[in-house]
């Protein structure tokens, strides 16, 4: 799910710029089912192990495309402070569990976070809780990582924060190690939302153009862009940084800005984020 819930509002988006949306949002999904037959034979030993460094889904919007390893559990937390509209708000903090469950393959729960209001307008509350699985399905180094996540965010916070209902998804996260450190990545992600009145389908694209100066440091910058049925969509430039303290924790900070007026002005984050191997020795 979208790493930052704040109750962003939308409007109203041309029927042209939504049906390109949708169009390109369906070429890659066939490309992913083909190849999610392609790599269906793939071997085990392929998959993430403990002796990888830790791997997260933050800070970018961009989930990594890559599980964590099979016995392992990995926990991601955040906050951050977003400006829109004259008024601002923190939320936090953001906790994601991932479990490794078998090869290639892991469950996930977002857990609820508190969106608090510090200066008017803006809603308070909890967001959902959202389980999900997720599966690597292109395993081989060297080539384009590809994963399939599939959940649902779960009725239990506040309306105003989480909207109405349970809301599916399915997200398609992939990623590409280019040379001397550089790579590209990016996401697709359909959300559902049957309960709501209006717009019960929502698009997001991400893309990313990262760069790992040392072996412990790493910087990106990010397109992100949500596209509601019937509404305008919201687009954001995110950048920053990742620091592993060692190879199972990360420091992290980002920072985006709005590139329309349906977007917030800026969202400024930090976070913190580790794995446990060896729990099914």
């Amino acid at each position: 799910m979208q790493r930052w819930r704040g109750g962003w509002s939308t409007g109203q988006l041309g029927s042209y710029g939504s049906g390109v949306v949708a169009l390109v949002c369906r070429r890659v999904w066939l490309i992913a089912a083909l190849a999610v037959v392609d790599a269906a034979g793939a071997h085990a030993d392929g998959c993430p192990q403990p002796s990888d460094a830790i791997a997260t889904d933050r800070p970018d919007v961009t989930n990594s495309s890559l599980v964590v390893p099979m016995g392992s559990v990995q926990n991601e937390n955040g906050i951050n402070l977003t400006g829109r509209d004259g008024g601002r708000s923190i939320d936090g903090t953001n906790s994601r569990w991932r479990l490794g469950i078998a090869p290639c393959l892991e469950v996930l729960v977002d857990l609820p976070s508190y969106v608090g209001t510090m200066k008017s307008p803006g809603a308070s509350g909890f967001s959902d809780v959202a389980p999900a699985i997720k599966w690597q399905v292109s395993p081989v180094p060297g080539k384009i990582d590809l994963s399939v996540t599939t959940g649902v965010a779960l009725p239990t916070g506040a309306t105003a924060i989480a909207g109405r209902g349970a809301q599916p998804y399915i997200q398609l996260p992939w990623s590409w190690e280019l040379h001397d450190g550089w790579g590209v990545s990016g996401m697709v992600t359909e959300f559902f939302r049957p309960a709501e009145l209006a717009g019960r389908r929502m698009s997001e694209a991400t893309f990313v153009l990262e760069r790992k100066l040392t072996e412990r440091i790493s910087v990106f910058t990010e397109y992100v862009g949500d596209y509601p049925d019937r509404a305008l969509p919201t687009q954001l430039i995110n950048s920053g940084g990742m620091y592993q303290l060692t190879p199972t924790q990360q420091l992290d900070v980002h920072v985006a800005f709005g590139l329309n007026r349906n977007s917030p002005s800026y969202v400024v984050g930090v976070g913190y984020s580790f794995r446990v191997d060896g729990l099914f020795r």
